[in-house]
């Protein structure tokens, strides 16, 4: 079904499908003049900026029936991808099984922003803040596709992002459960620096997990990065550093030069590149500091 009329008031025509699969054929008919839309925060921002020409039809996934809810069992935790921010955030099997992702959407925009704004529409712009919280848990992303259900990991995803690709629906996030047999509970942190106080984008985005096996040494470890207009990414020299190591044997020093080399920043009229890596450095930095029970 399309409502709205194309042309009138320069506003695009709005199609609500009835399914995934039928969302998943309207676009791969219409191409680039569709975009897939939900909570539409992001785009919203993009077309007011001059960033994205305004499309001339939406495809709007909110209606798309499965897709809203959050379910843990043993072995995962799998969101839907039409999940808002805000009840990501109050989510108590992610407060518990995932606390580096319900503090990054808890330090996305207004709370207005996260009412609206869904975990899918973060994920597929390819450098929303979610992204450093997703990748330390080795998260997997499900799609709708050419080929029907479709999985892949998260890093595999984000690193060819940007590429041309058929058009995919996505449907869910998905995060493995870890065992905690054979060691202590895990650590995690997210770490966010802004422009400025408040509800300002994001310059740089870090998230660490990892945890103390019985014998006292870090196993595990996982640190991500991204931020601003940065691709996210492991930091897996960085990640190196620490794995196998107990706290006392950490060093800091070349952890900070390490995530300083190996984190891609890129300058913009807010922050040059050089103090993002810096930035970046001095979050992993920290936090590990704290870990270590030195903070």
């Amino acid at each position: 079904m399309a409502i709205g009329v194309e042309g009138l008031s320069g506003m695009p025509a709005v199609l609500q499908p009835r399914d995934v699969a039928e969302a998943w054929r309207w676009k791969r008919t219409l191409g680039a003049s569709a975009a897939f839309v939900s909570g539409g925060t992001l785009l919203r921002t993009q077309w007011e900026n001059g960033l994205a020409p305004m499309p001339r039809s939406l495809i709007d996934l909110r209606g798309l029936p499965g897709f809203s809810g959050i379910d843990a069992s043993d072995d995962r935790i799998s969101i839907g991808a039409l999940v808002t921010l805000s009840d990501c955030r109050r989510s108590p099997a992610l407060a518990l099984r995932a606390p580096a992702l319900t503090e990054a959407v808890r330090v996305i925009g207004a709370p207005s922003i996260r009412n609206l704004g869904t975990i899918g529409g973060n994920v597929v712009s390819g450098i929303g803040d979610v992204w450093p919280a997703l990748l330390v848990h080795d998260a997997e992303l499900e799609w709708f596709g050419d080929r029907g259900g479709i999985n892949e990991p998260a890093e595999a995803w984000v690193r060819r992002f940007g590429t041309a690709s058929e058009p995919r629906v996505l449907t869910a996030i998905r995060l493995p459960s870890s065992s905690n047999s054979g060691g202590g509970p895990f650590f995690e942190a997210y770490r966010k620096v802004c422009r400025r106080e408040g509800f300002a984008p994001s310059l740089v985005t870090v998230a660490l997990r990892g945890r103390l096996d019985e014998a006292g040494r870090w196993t595990t470890c996982r640190i991500a990065a991204g931020g601003g207009t940065a691709n996210p990414k492991r930091l897996a020299a960085a990640e190196a550093l620490w794995n196998g190591k107990t706290s006392e044997e950490l060093n800091f020093q070349s952890l900070y030069q390490s995530v300083e080399e190996e984190y891609e920043a890129a300058s913009d009229p807010f922050a040059d590149a050089g103090y993002r890596r810096k930035t970046a450095a001095g979050l992993v930095a920290a936090a590990l500091w704290e870990a270590s029970g030195q903070g």
